[in-house]
């Protein structure tokens, strides 16, 4: 048994929607990507009384007591969130904090891991099962979106994200995505989406941006991407101010950068954070040194990612007594 259990778990990048028609049956569905930063980093431990510290610490505690409840558990505990992934910024900080917490627990007392169960009680994963699919395993996923049954949507296909390749992230610090309520209530006003438009969606995921992730072909990737993103952006910007960014600001920094020949180009979720895919560190870097300059001007943040090719690290620790 361990003394203490820390858990590093990677932001992720939410690619798009396959189909929010469900004329099929199933609904939602989507794309993801494990990055490499920011990322989600937290200690658990046994303490005399309850301590929570960090970043999101209230939502942390809150997360860990259901946990504990649910469990059986009686032990008081000292949790510390050292990083945090920045919370409703599209990078999936809800889902990552929540698993990683739940994953700390159970190792911490030697229990198996559930990572389904403990998304289904600690409510995530509502649309997507991207956020579960990539704490799980990492890289590049698909998920199947729910059915009348679904608990937790499928990963239908799961691939390695080239480690050559990297992501160019961009991020408004001033602006939250939509979320809670107000998520709810805007995926309730959107109009129903074109069977059509799901169609070429999937078409373009299952023929050209899975296909070119394997044979590494970052042109057909990225051109996959930007017109899914282009679908879902025309969809998404009736609850976003008519426009297909949550910021203003990311969506210049984003032309600027597909100006420059950055593929791929969107937002992640409901933002405000923008992706772009490059082929290389150093093909990122002259897209940064070119757009960046506008981004500190117009009060953006940008970083160079890489994907993540595998899920949650869990590392247990034994304090060794002196003798």
């Amino acid at each position: 048994m361990f003394d203490s259990v820390t858990v590093t778990a990677a932001a992720r990048l939410h690619l798009g929607f396959l189909d929010m028609n469900g004329g099929l049956g199933r609904r939602f569905g989507g794309l993801g990507l494990a990055i490499d930063r920011p990322a989600t980093r937290l200690t658990l431990r046994r303490a005399p009384t309850l301590a929570v510290e960090g970043l999101g610490a209230e939502r942390a505690a809150r997360h860990l007591a259901v946990l504990a409840r649910h469990l059986g558990l009686t032990e008081a505990y000292s949790l510390t969130i050292h990083e945090a992934i920045p919370a409703h910024a599209g990078l999936g900080s809800g889902t990552q904090l929540a698993l990683g917490i739940a994953a700390a627990l159970r190792r911490l007392e030697g229990l198996p891991a559930d990572e389904p169960s403990d998304a289904l009680l600690l409510r995530r994963g509502a649309r997507s099962g991207i956020g579960l699919g990539l704490f799980q395993r990492g890289g590049f996923i698909v998920d199947g979106g729910r059915g009348a049954r679904t608990a937790a949507p499928p990963v239908v296909a799961r691939m390695d994200f080239p480690p050559q390749w990297r992501v160019v992230v961009v991020l408004d610090p001033r602006t939250e995505g939509m979320h809670g309520r107000d998520e709810q209530a805007a995926f309730a006003r959107l109009a129903d989406f074109d069977a059509a438009s799901a169609a070429e969606i999937c078409r373009l995921v299952l023929i050209k941006a899975l296909p070119a992730l394997a044979e590494h072909d970052i042109v057909s990737f990225g051109d996959a991407i930007a017109r899914l993103q282009e679908i879902a952006g025309d969809y998404f910007a009736a609850a976003q101010g008519g426009a297909p960014y949550a910021s203003a600001a990311v969506a210049r920094v984003m032309e600027d950068l597909r100006r420059h020949g950055a593929r791929g180009t969107g937002q992640s979720s409901w933002g405000p954070t923008g992706f772009a895919f490059a082929a290389d560190a150093i093909e990122a870097r002259r897209l940064c040194d070119l757009s960046q300059e506008k981004a500190a001007a117009w009060g953006i943040d940008m970083a160079i990612c890489k994907g993540v090719n595998h899920g949650v690290l869990v590392e247990g620790k034994t304090l060794v007594a002196i003798k």
